[in-house]
């Protein structure tokens, strides 16, 4: 019979190794290689567990019970609200508003009923409490704790059955029973594990914070937002009040929705129309700014892009990039050049999204487009327009989903005219005018007469 063989991972960056060393050669941090104690494998293991209960697709059983807030952006990120037993991760920026919102939240939900725990593992109790009281939420029935062994935490779990409990943060947990530090690989991933397990044995839900890296990654091993049932990332620009939590994995309901609130003196509020809040600012008709005409999940958003280019006294012009990618822009560039013959050669380009918005679709390739020859060129697009279109490379424009929508909002918000691709699928009027384009060249020469 084999024996099972040991194996070793490093607590800092989670990588396995077959043997053990000084170094870790993914990611070079010294002494961090620990053995794991390995599964129990082979005939050894046969017979031993018990027998599972199977049942077919076709079991009929009642959805999940939700909680809401009545924060109805809050809600609308979850899928409609609270599931029962459910584990949510929220991940973002230092200083952003993670705990801000957090504490909103479990005031709204305990407001309504539910039985809610707050314990922080970066704040003393008062230090919570004076948050509290800046935000108006000092009579909240939120019960609070400031502790960060996992075991004293689930004994108290375990003895109190709350509705919801809040860690603040993950990072700042840890478990006896792991011999790393606090916040590395192996303690942010065992207490993840115990959390979400107590979450689902117990019907207890648990949001859990999260510290990002400087990519903008959830500090920690991936694994932690695979045990998770929803996944959210609080979002913004430091320079703008607005600030956006998006869904990027959500079992109980769809990915990608946000919700948006401002950043006010008195907390976070909810904003419950975005595109008439981004476009509050939005002057008369100037060079380089478009109207994009956008889809964030379920929601249509119309966002301003706006761009200037510049000539260049570098080697290499600037290519600067806030609210988009730049290896996006860069390929609208080489399509402008290659297929209609406008080059930035020598020219600087600077693109942003107006209001910390980040926009992520391929439908807001069109938009760029027009804000980069707008700019180029010195032709403003009319300020009644809205422009959305995928660009390949080509140089042919793509139909985009949800163009009714989109339209219907623009519609709403006194727009009266849209360019886009030629092909898009709309069922009924939607009371703009059309220009549609088969391709960027026809789009580029009728628009704005280069080419």
């Amino acid at each position: 019979m084999a024996r099972a063989q040991p194996q070793f991972s490093c607590t800092a960056c989670g990588a396995v190794h077959r043997k053990w060393s000084g170094r870790c050669d993914a990611c070079g941090a010294w002494n961090s290689i620990v053995e794991e104690a390995p599964l129990a494998a082979g005939p050894r293991a046969v017979g031993k567990g018990r027998s599972l209960t199977l049942t077919t697709l076709q079991a009929e059983e009642a959805p999940p019970p939700r909680a809401t807030s009545g924060i109805d952006e809050f809600d609308r990120v979850l899928g409609g609200g609270l599931v029962a037993a459910s584990a949510i991760l929220v991940g973002g920026d230092p200083g952003i508003g993670k705990s801000t919102l957090l504490l909103q939240a479990v005031a709204a939900f305990a407001g309504r009923g539910l039985d809610c725990l707050y314990i922080s593992g970066e704040e003393a109790a008062a230090q919570v409490r004076l948050r509290a009281q800046r935000l108006g939420l000092a009579g909240a029935p939120v019960r609070l704790a400031a502790e960060t062994n996992l075991r004293d935490i689930l004994a108290t779990l375990d003895a109190e059955r709350p509705g919801l409990v809040i860690i603040d943060s993950i990072q700042t947990m840890w478990l006896d029973s792991v011999e790393s530090a606090p916040g590395s690989v192996a303690q942010v991933r065992a207490s993840a594990h115990e959390l979400v397990s107590f979450a689902k044995r117990r019907g207890v839900s648990v949001i859990l914070v999260g510290h990002v890296t400087k990519e903008g990654q959830i500090a920690g091993p991936r694994v932690v937002e695979h045990m998770v049932d929803c996944v959210l990332y609080f979002e913004g620009e430091r320079g703008h009040q607005f600030r956006i939590l998006r869904a990027v994995k959500n079992r109980f309901g769809p990915a990608d929705e946000i919700g948006v609130f401002e950043m006010t003196g008195r907390g976070l509020a909810e904003v419950p129309n975005p595109s008439a809040l981004f476009l509050s600012e939005r002057g008369e008709a100037a060079a380089g700014s478009v109207v994009f005409a956008g889809i964030e999940g379920t929601r249509p958003m119309l966002t301003e892009i706006q761009a200037l280019v510049a000539p260049s006294t570098l080697t290499m012009p600037r290519r600067t990039v806030v609210g988009l990618d730049s290896g996006r822009l860069s390929t609208i560039l080489a399509v402008l050049e290659a297929r209609c013959g406008i080059p930035f050669a020598g020219l600087d380009v600077f693109l942003n999204v107006a209001g910390g918005m980040r926009v992520a679709e391929p439908a807001a390739d069109l938009a760029v487009a027009a804000a980069l020859l707008s700019a180029r060129e010195d032709v403003a697009v009319p300020p009644e327009t809205v422009v959305f279109g995928e660009i390949s490379l080509s140089g042919a424009l793509r139909p985009v989903a949800q163009a009714e929508n989109r339209l219907k909002e623009a519609q709403k918000l006194g727009f009266t005219a849209a360019m886009l691709p030629r092909g898009a699928k709309l069922e009924g009027e939607t009371g703009v005018a059309l220009r549609a384009f088969a391709d960027l060249t026809g789009f580029v020469g009728e628009v704005f007469g280069a080419g």
